[in-house]
């Protein structure tokens, strides 16, 4: 892919604008624009570079507050005239400190950050998470937390029990997180999977 590729006759001003959205949880993070000289180096660095219209300058976001965008993957859009960027955020996005420019709900995506930060327990197995302990019993303790959490989900259902259904039902999410975790699987796969399928 090249700047060049991209068709910017109606824009007026030859830049191209740029939409990020949070690999992880999916959450549309801001709107940006790039010219040649910002797009070339985010595909050079690995990290999001717009142009300031304000300031008439290239500006890496990040360069100021740490909280970069880690590019992860890059689309154009169907008339080739914008372009998709997902990347992982070092922090919130927003000057506010918000995780997004558009308010829309934090917990939004919290599925795939609680996946996030269960790889991290995995990765870093701290002493005082009840993750790590889950992953230091082994899938067959994990497996039979997932078992007993379903069927209090069920219960509760059949109860028609809403409140205490949502309550049950996460439970069984995270210990079902725990588990794709332990066997190497991502929400991803199981997406991947579930597309072959409705084909």
């Amino acid at each position: 892919m090249k700047f060049a590729d991209f068709k910017l006759d109606k824009t007026g001003d030859g830049l191209l604008p740029v939409i990020i959205q949070d690999d992880r949880t999916l959450k549309v993070l801001m709107l940006g624009y790039m010219n040649e000289e910002a797009f070339d180096k985010s595909v050079a660095s690995g990290l999001v570079t717009f142009w300031s219209r304000s300031r008439q300058a290239l500006w890496t976001k990040g360069e100021t507050s740490g909280n970069f965008l880690h590019i992860v993957s890059m689309y154009p859009d169907c008339d080739g005239d914008t372009l998709l960027i997902r990347a992982l955020p070092d922090g919130p996005t927003c000057h506010r400190g918000t995780l997004s420019c558009f308010d829309t709900p934090d917990e939004e995506g919290f599925i795939r950050t609680l996946q996030a930060v269960v790889a991290d327990r995995h990765a870093k197995m701290p002493e005082d998470s009840y993750t790590t302990k889950l992953f230091i019993k082994g899938p067959k303790a994990i497996g039979k937390k997932v078992l007993e959490e379903a069927g209090e989900a069920v219960i509760e259902a059949v109860d028609g029990m809403r409140g205490r259904f949502i309550y049950e039902a996460s439970d069984l999410v995270y210990h079902f997180l725990v588990l794709l975790e332990q066997q190497g699987v991502t929400l991803a796969d199981l997406e991947r999977e579930l597309a072959l399928r409705h084909r």
